[in-house]
């Protein structure tokens, strides 16, 4: 009788076991997304910042490498790395939303609609990537304060917030169309070829190996959607410089670029050549360390 209590006795021991830590492996398991592309993003800043910079003065005034570095030089070393905190806010949060939310809503979509997986896939890709566009208003901040004409009127992240605060919530979301078109084609063209750029890459057989292909993966497609949509970050970048007045619609702003650069595709490019390096090195950054972590939570 007593071997056959104890026996009867350990199946709710088990299963009490079970049900206390499942909800936790569950939890884990449901946000790691959300955290690798957080942490990914993370790593990228902290590296890539300074060359950002360099881009961003060529972008909005279309001067040359060395203009742009001698601009940088004459602000000091102490503004370096002024502007920092918006992108690392906004940058943090967007790639936690974009692999996290790319990830959930895949899943969703494909238990709940009868479509084909690359049809899925691709909605939950432009769906997370206008979930992104919420935080707008810190890469249009990041804007001011990399922009040296503005660099009297605030010092810091607060200010520059509270200098938009009397034009309206409406300011704060200046160059939301192209962050919109931006986000949305240019999740679903990596999220689309990530894995089949993966596959023509030599098979890694060591976590070295795996770290190098994500690397190259994310850094050569990242660059080349980088390179496709830099005269929509141009124009982003001319619209969110302005503080006040009127909302000049895209094709107004592109026009204006357009004649100023004397018509010149090559001109409207300007700094684009920085921008691929940039990206392959970011790119790379943010997919190898997204794809260990997966690996190790």
């Amino acid at each position: 009788m007593m071997g056959s209590e104890a026996h009867e006795k350990r199946p709710p021991i088990l299963t009490s076991s079970k049900q206390d830590i499942s909800p936790h492996i569950t939890s884990v398991g449901e946000m790691k997304h959300y955290l690798c592309g957080c942490c990914a993003a993370f790593t990228n800043i902290a590296v890539t910042f300074p060359i950002q910079k360099v881009l961003f003065r060529q972008q909005l005034y279309g001067i040359k490498t060395r203009d742009a570095v001698l601009q940088l030089r004459r602000d000091g070393f102490q503004n370096l790395y002024r502007g920092i905190l918006p992108p690392l806010m906004q940058k943090t949060t967007t790639l936690a939303l974009m692999f996290g939310l790319y990830e959930d809503l895949s899943c969703l979509l494909h238990k709940h609609v009868s479509a084909p997986e690359f049809t899925t896939r691709g909605v939950a890709a432009i769906l997370a990537g206008t979930t992104e566009a919420i935080f707008t208003p810190l890469e249009r901040v990041q804007t001011l304060l990399q922009d040296h004409k503005h660099h009297d009127k605030f010092t810091n992240t607060y200010q520059a917030f509270r200098a938009q605060k009397c034009h309206g919530i409406r300011e704060y979301y200046r160059g939301l169309v192209p962050i919109l078109f931006r986000n949305g084609f240019s999740n679903v063209l990596f999220f689309g070829l990530r894995g089949p750029i993966k596959e023509h890459l030599p098979t890694a057989t060591t976590h070295s190996a795996h770290l190098v292909n994500d690397f190259i993966c994310g850094g050569v497609l990242g660059a080349m959607l980088e390179f496709l949509f830099f005269p929509v970050n141009v124009v982003k970048t001319r619209i969110q410089s302005q503080i006040g007045g009127e909302f000049p619609s895209f094709s107004k702003v592109f026009k204006t670029i357009w004649l100023e650069r004397d018509r010149k595709l090559t001109n409207l490019f300007r700094g684009a050549h920085l921008n691929y390096h940039r990206s392959l090195i970011s790119w790379g950054i943010i997919n190898a360390t997204y794809e260990f972590l997966l690996k190790i939570i």
